[in-house]
């Protein structure tokens, strides 16, 4: 007899993510608790103070996630476009908000509730960008296939910018480990990497000389950087290592020589010296590619070209493009500067109260440096901090274990998709919470600029903890699903 009983939602769905998503929650109202108590006060459950109010943030969103739940699993699939359509017209709308929240203009205001669409994008982009990469055709080779994909991930970006919430849209690059793992070539990942390497350096080490020359330490680091990534990549992407190996014997082996030359017989600016290796070096990578007809190598000159191109803009863009308090974070970031009463503040005061846990922390409601306000957004952006000082050292890398087991667990999830709409959605939902994680914890230890991105299921407010709530409930219903057979 063939049992044609279809698997119940409750028994398939992923009862581990699921308790460790309560268990990040119960984390996380405590540390609200603790970064918004004021010393005599005894009504945390009160509506009036925030610990009160994030209970039922909490609440609403444990109530949200059981309608999530309650759909249909096709649901997602089949009005993904739909979902993002409304997003992508609310984003929009909201740059002309008239409402502005500490120079930003992404939140709605409702009466006494306000709202933050930018969280909710991320949900809606991740359906809608699985949707497009799961439809019948559909290939990571194919150039405008690939491009309309990017196109579907930057279009709520530009519309965050546009709101004055930077943090929020660089959050959408998180993106881009999904498209990875679906078959972005990895060159394109290797060259984000690289970009940052070179900023960080150049600019970090741009008025730093090399001993007694006229060299810059940061011009000379990023240019010899930008040989050897090269050489690597004809090893990578032509398989000729005996010509890889060639270009970077030619490359140290001169630049050497001249360094040599400079700091013994006559000072000089090597840098002149590298720009006409690297001109070469380009020179030589276009007519390979003439001459062999091979595109990789048209394409790796282009990487080195480029390169040179976003080096030398990177000073402009620092000090030309980009507002001013982000220019002196960044410069507080790579120690150019101290500024400990001004942008330097929130990062040094967040260091010292973690500091101050030791390793068992404080205890509950003893933290002082959160008690007496020092550090700003304490209870939002540097929630984490509370989380050192009040439970030290174990209790912080305890919450870390608890986000690294969510992490695992969705890349099981995601693994296990029959479908491939389950399995994009599914990395979409990873990347996020990773890149929300990374950045946040990153910047309270002071190893990440300060973007103002919240932790995950910690930060107070509503906005963040449905948005989060909402990107994860989806996936486990739609995980939930792949064991019913379709009619």
């Amino acid at each position: 007899m063939i049992d044609n009983k279809q698997p119940s939602v409750l028994a398939s769905l992923d009862w581990w993510t699921i308790g460790i998503y309560l268990a990040l929650l119960i984390f996380g109202w405590v540390s609200v608790c603790g970064a918004s108590y004021n010393y005599g006060d005894n009504e945390i459950f009160s509506l009036g103070a925030r610990s009160g109010m994030q209970i039922i943030w909490i609440g609403t969103s444990i109530a949200l996630g059981l309608v999530i739940l309650l759909l249909d699993d096709r649901f997602y699939d089949t009005f993904s476009y739909v979902i993002y359509g409304v997003l992508i017209l609310l984003l929009f709308a909201t740059i002309f908000n008239p409402h502005s929240i500490k120079g930003s203009h992404s939140w709605l205001v409702l009466g006494p509730l306000r709202l933050q669409p930018a969280e909710f994008g991320k949900f809606a982009t991740a359906l809608a960008v699985a949707k497009f990469m799961s439809s019948y055709g559909f290939s990571m080779q194919n150039l405008k296939h690939f491009m309309a994909a990017v196109g579907i991930i930057v279009l709520p970006m530009l519309c965050i910018v546009g709101q004055r919430e930077t943090g929020s849209a660089l959050v959408y690059l998180s993106f881009f480990l999904m498209l990875y793992r679906e078959g972005m070539p990895g060159a394109i990942l290797f060259t984000g990497v690289s970009m940052v390497a070179y900023f960080v350096v150049g600019v970090k080490y741009e008025n730093v000389m090399m001993w007694d020359t006229y060299t810059s330490v940061g011009k000379f680091v990023v240019l010899l950087l930008v040989q050897i990534f090269t050489a690597g990549m004809v090893n990578s992407y032509t398989g000729d290592r005996k010509q890889a190996l060639m270009i970077l014997a030619y490359s140290v082996g001169i630049t050497l020589l001249f360094v040599l030359f400079s700091t013994y017989v006559i000072p000089f600016d090597i840098v002149w010296i590298q720009l006409f290796l690297c001109a070469m070096l380009i020179g030589f990578l276009v007519y390979q590619g003439l001459r062999t007809r091979f595109r990789n190598y048209f394409l790796i000159s282009i990487f080195s070209l480029g390169s040179i191109a976003f080096f030398y803009s990177a000073d402009y863009v620092l000090n030309h493009v980009m507002e001013p308090h982000q220019r002196v974070r960044i410069n507080v970031l790579l120690g150019l500067d101290e500024d400990l009463a001004g942008a330097g503040y929130n990062v040094h005061q967040s260091e010292i109260a973690i500091g101050s846990g030791g390793l068992q922390g404080k205890g509950f409601l003893n933290g002082t440096q959160t008690k007496l306000k020092f550090v700003p957004e304490q209870d939002t952006d540097f929630i984490f901090c509370t989380v050192g000082e009040e439970e030290g050292f174990l209790g912080s890398a305890g919450v870390l274990l608890l986000f690294l087991a969510l992490i695992l667990r969705l890349m099981h999830l995601a693994e296990r998709q029959p479908y491939k709409f389950g399995r994009i959605y599914g990395y979409c939902v990873l990347s996020v919470f990773l890149f929300h994680l990374f950045i946040n914890v990153g910047m309270v230890l002071g190893l990440t600029p300060v973007i103002g991105i919240p932790l995950p299921f910690f930060s107070y407010g509503g906005s963040s903890l449905w948005g989060f709530t909402i990107l994860l409930f989806i996936f486990l219903r739609i995980d939930a699903g792949r064991n019913l057979v379709r009619s």
